[in-house]
């Protein structure tokens, strides 16, 4: 459009006079980027609506985003978390280089997206949970390594003699839903020396939340114990905002939704370092597999 000048064309129909040639440099840095990546990984989307793909758009632009940053190609794979189960999630995921959990409401699809979860941490799979794949993170952590079995949302299963994940205490009173979500920007600080710092570089961040249910701080210092530490926090209220484990090579769990930041000149920095982290996981998997090709090849 730019080539047949209907750039040229608007700005006199608008009458207007006073402009600079267009600086595209960044945009043609990143289509060069998306048209000729060096490498490929393969990221599974654990979700619940994937028959309805524009629920995702935002994260499969981010993604798109964070590839060409990474000169990555990332070919996405949709996964429906109710039809996992602990028989065939090795079937359904070991093809992966990366794995994330995607938001969500209600509790269809959620015992699959648990399940999807204990595999990324038990295999070392690059793990990635947006709110409600935060929320499963807690709650699989907390049955599996935690042991407290009954471990649930109290979105899911109100009865719950472990509420891990629980409404805010000032919300506990309300019942008309419609305006009870934390909605909008919201501040976060990030604890020095963890991987949400590693990724962010600062201590404070500002993002978008959409979300009712919380981390339950009850159990924080059993978490962090047993090493899920709650890497970022909301400053006023103390509330999670933030999950990552001590002993896999990336798992992180936000309760935010950074895909709605996203921009081509300024990719969310957590789907940066995850795609980041799914091509090391991907090269090392190669590296294992290429001196048995070069056997056979022999």
């Amino acid at each position: 459009m730019m080539r047949e000048r209907l750039d040229l064309i608007c700005l006199k129909k608008l009458n207007i006079t006073d402009y600079h040639e267009p600086d595209l440099s960044k945009w043609k840095e990143f289509l060069d980027k998306l048209k000729y990546p060096k490498s490929k990984v393969t990221i599974g989307l654990i979700g619940k609506y994937i028959e309805l793909q524009d629920a995702y758009k935002s994260i499969l632009e981010a993604f798109v985003h964070a590839g060409a940053m990474n000169e990555c190609k990332v070919q996405i794979v949709n996964v429906h978390s109710e039809f996992i189960t602990k028989e065939n999630v090795g079937e359904k995921l070991s093809n992966l280089d990366g794995l994330l959990v995607a938001p969500g409401f209600g509790h269809r699809g959620i015992e699959g997206k648990i399940i999807a979860v204990k595999y990324a941490r038990e295999n070392k799979l690059p793990f990635f949970g947006i709110c409600l794949g935060m929320q499963m993170a807690v709650i699989e952590f907390a049955r599996d390594v935690l042991g407290l079995k009954d471990a649930h949302s109290t979105e899911m299963q109100p009865d719950t003699s472990t509420p891990v994940i629980d409404l805010m205490e000032e919300q506990k009173k309300i019942t008309a839903k419609g305006g009870t979500m934390r909605l909008g920007v919201y501040p976060c600080t990030i604890k020095e020396g963890t991987l949400a710092y590693r990724i962010y570089g600062t201590t404070e961040i500002r993002e978008r939340h959409r979300h009712r249910w919380e981390f339950n701080n009850a159990y924080l210092q059993q978490f962090e114990k047993a090493g899920m530490i709650a890497s970022g926090k909301n400053r006023e209220s103390g509330l999670v905002e933030i999950v990552e484990l001590k002993d896999h090579p990336f798992f992180i769990g936000v309760q935010y939704h950074p895909e709605l930041k996203s921009t081509v000149e300024n990719p969310q920095p957590v789907f940066v370092h995850f795609i980041k982290a799914a091509k090391e996981f991907a090269d090392n998997k190669n590296s294992i597999k290429s001196p048995l090709l070069q056997g056979e090849m022999i």
